[in-house]
């Protein structure tokens, strides 16, 4: 362990994690992210690759007209073409006109990808890299050299391997960023690549320093990371919640905080990782994806306790089934409840809303057996905090229900090509009713647009609440259509999400009441706050 020794952190989720299924961001999306990691104190941010679209251009213009205030922007870009020059080489016209103080260049430092993608001979390969590296010096960059298939390359030819990496330092290269590209490497290969190239450059008397880069297909690029840091690596590049080609890059959230909390190394500023927890929420929510919730450390999951035992433990002592303090990474434990819950769920759960149970009350073991009946029913409590809150706090003293749905119609009509839902409701808010009509693309989006055209002039927290996800289970397959239904709807507000669920044999009946539980848990946490 070396509490002293600092770990330099470079981002590619702007284009390497851009790279990734289901991934596309705006230029705006980009720069919000970038401004993010600027403010938690990242090193590097790589904006992009300027040149191969339009997007990356108009970040890199953003940037420049109002720069990053700590870290380093950099620009992704390839070696000039075999045979070429750089003074002609459009790619590296393009990382000039970017105006990014740093260049990336990504070369071949593997013999086979050599001869048969590249097309040229083992010498050209090491003119293109010096030639191309000594350009991005001469223009006055920084330039960071990654070099691909470096692993796989080194396990084929070694020695050549490392010339690639020597070649790039000579030229100027102040990081040698050694990549993993088709994260399949293992971490003892990562090691001793590592290793030499550490040993060739000092016995070089280089300035250059190392980096590692790994990709997920093994699921070791966070192992392999660490290994390659511990092996003395310098640099660590991934990205964002590991979002990437294939199965990923290297999730940079899961290095740090192994970095800082494991192994006692600098990577962030001091107060950043307890924002981790936001971070990768953030981009998730940019990047419109869910974020899993056994995500490590940050997902929602990630310190949730639901064995009887558990619960009994960690309330005797939080830490009996956690290795850190969630809040560390800006995280909290919570514990589940299902059919498998006792008291001590229960009460656990309780205490997470702000309500004290007491254990030997007859309430209480009413609940809990309360519980157990309508998960029997197919309620399930385990995916749906919010819905548990709620029927919490509807057994609480003087609780008086906000509204009351006295009366709902669906309908649903094809007229020619064009199906058309609507849905009408009645509304009790105190002596007032309300009754409200509204369309929408399904039976479901239109008794939610009456629900909120009914709601939203006296509740003005549902201003900005959506909808994220929508489930449905049949739960009894073998009743047919007359099955019972589960329908879990997943709602947000900012970066905020919960979870409700609602069940019947009337799927439209199902999907109101998880609907009505979560527009009433939104309402009673902006009251709460």
């Amino acid at each position: 362990m070396s509490a002293n020794r600092k770990v330099v952190l470079y981002d590619t989720t702007l284009r390497d994690g851009a790279q990734g299924p289901d991934v596309s961001f705006s230029a705006a999306d980009k720069e919000r992210i970038a401004r993010l990691l600027d403010g938690l104190g990242f090193d590097y941010v790589e904006g992009g690759f300027p040149g191969s679209n339009p997007k990356d251009e108009e970040l890199f213009a953003r940037l420049a007209a109002q720069p990053l205030e700590h870290a380093r922007l950099a620009a992704f870009g390839a070696t000039r073409r075999a045979g070429g020059s750089c003074e002609d080489d459009a790619n590296l016209d393009a990382l000039i006109a970017s105006g990014a103080p740093v260049w990336t260049l990504v070369g071949k430092s593997d013999t086979w990808q050599v001869k048969n993608v590249l097309g040229t001979t083992n010498n050209e390969n090491l003119a293109m890299v010096e030639e191309s590296v000594g350009y991005g010096v001469g223009k006055g960059r920084e330039v960071i050299f990654d070099a691909e298939h470096f692993f796989d390359g080194f396990a084929r030819d070694a020695e050549y391997a490392v010339e690639v990496c020597l070649s790039a330092a000579r030229a100027g290269a102040t990081w040698v960023v050694l990549c993993d590209t088709n994260g399949g490497s293992q971490p003892q290969a990562i090691r001793e690549g590592v290793r030499a190239v550490r040993s060739a450059l000092a016995a070089a008397n280089s300035p250059a320093r190392v980096g590692i880069h790994t990709h997920n297909d093994c699921e070791l690029a966070v192992a392999n990371s660490l290994e390659g840091l511990t092996a003395g690596a310098d640099m660590v590049q991934g990205t964002i919640n590991g979002y990437g080609e294939r199965c990923g890059n290297a999730n940079l959230v899961s290095v740090v905080s192994n970095l800082v909390l494991k192994l006692g190394y600098d990577a962030l500023p001091e107060g950043s990782l307890r924002r981790l927890s936001e971070l990768s929420r953030t981009v998730a929510e940019i990047a419109n994806l869910a974020l899993p919730v056994q995500q490590p450390f940050v997902g929602h999951g990630a310190f949730a306790h639901k064995g009887g035992q558990h619960v009994a433990a960690v309330l005797k002592h939080r830490d009996a089934y956690q290795h850190v303090d969630p809040a560390l990474v800006g995280n909290e434990a919570r514990v589940l409840v299902s059919e498998l819950s006792g008291r001590g769920n229960v009460l656990a759960k309780a205490r997470e809303f702000g309500l004290e149970l007491d254990k030997d009350d007859p309430q209480t073991r009413w609940l809990v057996n309360h519980l157990k009946q309508l998960e029997h029913q197919g309620y399930a409590y385990e995916a749906a905090d919010a819905s548990f809150e709620m029927l919490l706090r509807r057994l609480q003293p003087g609780y008086v229900a906000p509204w009351t749905v006295a009366d709902f119609t669906t309908q649903v009509r094809k007229n020619g090509a064009s199906v058309h839902a609507e849905a009408t409701v009645r509304v009790e808010v105190g002596d007032a009713v309300y009754h409200t009509a509204a369309s929408g693309n399904g039976p479901v989006n239109a008794l939610d647009a009456a629900l909120r055209k009914a709601l939203s002039p006296t509740f003005p927290a549902l201003e900005g609440v959506s909808l994220h996800d929508y489930k449905v289970r049949i739960l009894n397959g073998d009743a047919g259509t007359g099955a019972t239904t589960r329908v879990l709807i997943e709602s947000g507000k900012a970066t905020a999400r919960w979870t409700t669920v609602g069940c019947s044999t009337n799927i439209i009946e199902a999907s109101l009441l998880a609907l009505l539980d979560s527009l009433e848990y939104a309402v009673g946490r902006t009251e709460s706050s």
